[in-house]
């Protein structure tokens, strides 16, 4: 077993090393080496070194190089090492963090590790979190938590009666909401299209004068960094204008709630803790790998209501264990990772990573203005959208963009038009890497704007 183990590690460490030599994007020689993967079911097994080695050699060069500063796409961070290192010892470990007595390290690491996010981000005290594999997953839990408070509130048992017959809840959501936030409604019954969608401005904010009368029961669910332009919902404005009624706020963070972490970024949030749930990920900015992210809940009692369960084979105690905070009845120490890179960069440089990439944002935004692109956004956090002359331009430009290999960025549409879209999320991407960046769609454009 050791050896194969020193074999992956030389092979990742062989593939970390040369990541700024890569092309972003993988080529077609790359790519083309992932034929050999296509074959029946085998009979018999293969030897584990040659299982290893066939990774490396035609996997490895068909990838992605997120892991580089240089891409820009998806809004998604780069693993940072000692994420990727933590990530390999849980793997060892191989822990079920569902109960102490499964592993009492990962369950003392996912304390901790919430605790201190909750303290990162000033959410309320007593707020408490789980664990969960994707900001996708994290709205639904919240969703179904706020679905089963409200209905309660009206005297209806969802958890143990269901929906059939329950009272209305009125949805109310952005026009300009993630399609996450969509999806994560119909999986807990709410309805994908029975919503109230309330008008957004030019920047992608929801405009809270357009918000519909308080009184009855009100699920809102706000947004923490537009996934085009990086803006913020008016959480005040919708606290505010719900108070003193039945409802719930929910606030989709997925990177957006890392602004709070920063106190230059900070009072886009204003008013943000006075929600009772929020959703982000820890793939995004704090840059540890997939499969991470955090459901938060500022009432325990509400998650117990909806998560809570009983078993038998379970401890019978009153601790309050990860198990009864979310879906999974088995999870992968997923707070390993986080606890990692919060011991190592500490508020002070989680607080720097989220300065640097808003900052590099900026300057592109700034730089790119410049040289004659069209710049759709006030840039307010990490995200940067930008057009040429027309659609049929712009979309051009993101094809050779995507080809060229120096950067990689992604194509959206805003308000009509069509857009590239540089997210800078990662803790790799360096003043160096902003050059390319900009050298590099410059370079690809100047036909076109000359």
């Amino acid at each position: 077993m050791e050896d194969l183990l020193a074999i992956a590690a030389a092979h990742s460490i062989r593939y970390l090393r040369g990541r700024d030599d890569r092309s972003v994007f993988p080529n077609e020689e790359g790519i083309s080496g992932l034929s050999d993967f296509v074959e029946p079911m085998p009979l018999r097994g293969t030897d584990p070194v040659d299982v290893l080695e066939l990774l490396a050699e035609r996997a490895g060069p068909a990838t992605v190089t997120t892991t580089g500063g240089r891409y820009f796409g998806f809004v998604t961070g780069g693993a940072h090492p000692v994420g990727v290192g933590a990530a390999w010892m849980a793997a060892t470990w191989d822990q079920n963090a569902a109960l102490n007595a499964m592993s009492p390290a990962a369950a003392i690491i996912d304390t901790l590790a919430g605790a201190w996010l909750g303290h990162l981000f000033g959410l309320p005290q007593g707020t408490q979190h789980t664990f969960t594999s994707g900001t996708s997953s994290a709205n639904a839990q919240c969703l179904a938590v706020a679905r089963d408070a409200l209905l309660a509130e009206q005297g209806w048992d969802a958890v143990n009666d269901g929906l059939f017959g329950a009272p209305p809840l009125r949805i109310v959501v952005s026009d300009a909401a993630h399609s996450s936030v969509t999806k994560a409604l119909g999986m807990v019954g709410l309805g994908r299209t029975n919503v109230m969608a309330v008008p957004s401005d030019d920047q992608g904010r929801l405009i809270a004068a357009e918000l519909p009368e308080a009184g009855e029961p009100t699920l809102v669910i706000l947004q923490a960094g537009n996934v085009n332009t990086g803006s913020f919902d008016p959480f005040t404005d919708v606290a505010d204008h719900y108070a003193d009624t039945p409802h719930w706020i929910h606030v989709d963070g997925a990177f957006g709630l890392w602004a709070a972490a920063s106190p230059t970024t900070q009072p886009l949030m204003e008013g943000f803790e006075r929600a009772h749930s929020w959703a982000t990920d820890m793939h995004k900015w704090l840059n540890v790998t997939y499969d991470s992210a955090a459901a938060f809940v500022r009432s325990p009692q509400d998650m117990a209501r909806t998560f809570k369960v009983g078993a038998d084979y379970l401890p019978s105690q009153a601790a309050f264990e990860p198990v009864h905070r979310g879906m999974d009845m088995s999870q992968r120490a997923r707070a390993i990772e986080t606890w990692a890179v919060l011991k190592t960069l500490g508020a002070i440089g989680v607080a720097g990573l989220v300065d640097r990439c808003c900052e590099y944002a900026k300057r592109l935004g700034d730089e790119l203005s410049e040289a004659g692109f069209v710049v759709h956004n006030d840039v307010v956090l990490n995200q940067v959208l930008v057009s040429l002359e027309s659609d049929s331009a712009t979309n051009q430009l993101i094809e050779d963009v995507q080809t060229d290999g120096s950067i990689w960025a992604g194509g959206s549409v805003w308000n009509g038009v069509a857009v590239m879209r540089l997210s800078v999320s990662s803790w790799a991407t360096s003043e160096a890497d902003i050059d390319v960046a900009v050298e590099t769609l410059m370079r690809l454009s100047k036909p076109r704007t000359a």
